[in-house]
């Protein structure tokens, strides 16, 4: 971050540009080569799988149907809890259904994915099974089954009402999903709600199952940051491609500032670094000084009043 240069070349000198380049080889390169998406192997991972909205007030062209609708986008993703980062994101038309994300993924062995009742899709699903990898999901309440087994050693004080396992019943969903399944319930006391979960786990306690669960709420927050921080308004274009671009760039450029302000340990906020930052791009200020309260507090103040002109 030297001196001398505009504020803008500062800002770039954070991206190690070796890591950069071995980004850009392992996830850039492989899609002009129409290959599949990269499986990004973590041991022991938990993940959360879902999407938010993100509303427009113009018309997007929705890519699958050819046709021009009023609305939005959504963003699909699957969170690694570990970190709380995103392992897959994928961006696409408002009316783009949650379970044909499932087809997008490629399972990892021994990984959870937890995820809510709208991805429930059987062939997907089971291939997550084959793939040596756990799903919990919430089950639909027309669910058709028939008990095999149940577990009556249960300690109701810790919320748990019954753990089964299954097999469907129905003729399509038998032939789609042949093996067992594990029905866990469990009533939450705090929302005074029973739900219902389905999983193919019979390793983990009925209990951890269920507090695995909750730990999905962390993806829930990760939306809350995408739609409090990325303040998309306008579109630079209306294809799929453009989408993503001006997307991911509003992430990026955000994921910079915010390791600019951690690395500079400045006590603005990053709303506000973001506004100096926007009027000072092309200044030769070095960051180190025009990132401080002090600096900012000075330059608010030089600010004149409308009728003082």
């Amino acid at each position: 971050m030297n001196s001398g240069k505009y504020v803008f070349a500062q800002l770039l000198q954070v991206i190690n540009r070796y890591e950069f380049e071995k980004c850009v080889a392992r996830y850039i390169r492989p899609l002009y080569a129409n290959s599949p998406i990269p499986n990004v192997q973590i041991d022991d991972d938990v993940f959360a799988l879902d999407s938010t909205t993100i509303s427009l007030s113009i018309k997007l062209f929705t890519w699958a149907r050819g046709k021009y609708s009023r609305g939005a986008i959504k963003v699909h993703t699957l969170l690694d809890l570990r970190d709380s980062i995103p392992a897959f994101i994928l961006i696409t038309d408002g009316k783009y259904h949650d379970s044909n994300i499932l087809d997008e993924i490629v399972p990892m062995p021994g990984a959870i994915y937890l995820m809510d009742k709208a991805y429930i899709d059987l062939v997907p699903l089971y291939r997550m099974h084959k793939a040596d990898s756990f799903f919990i999901t919430r089950a639909k309440v027309t669910l058709d089954y028939v008990v095999v087994e149940q577990n009556y050693n249960l300690d109701k004080n810790t919320g748990l009402r019954s753990d089964k396992t299954v097999r469907l019943a129905g003729p399509k969903s038998k032939r789609l999903y042949p093996e067992s399944l594990r029905l866990v319930e469990y009533y939450d006391d705090e929302k005074d709600i029973e739900l219902v979960f389905l999983t193919n786990n019979f390793e983990a306690s009925a209990l951890e199952i269920a507090r695995l669960y909750r730990n999905r709420w962390q993806i829930e927050v990760f939306f809350k940051w995408i739609k409090q921080n990325l303040t998309i308004k306008k579109l630079w274009g209306h294809s799929e491609n453009a989408v993503n671009l001006h997307v991911w760039v509003a992430i990026c450029a955000y994921l910079i500032v915010a390791y600019v302000k951690h690395q500079l340990q400045s006590s603005l906020s990053i709303y506000e670094i973001i506004q100096i930052l926007g009027i000072s791009a092309f200044d030769k200020t070095q960051l180190t000084e025009l990132l401080t309260e002090t600096q900012f507090n000075q330059n608010v103040k030089e600010q004149y009043e409308l009728f003082d002109l």
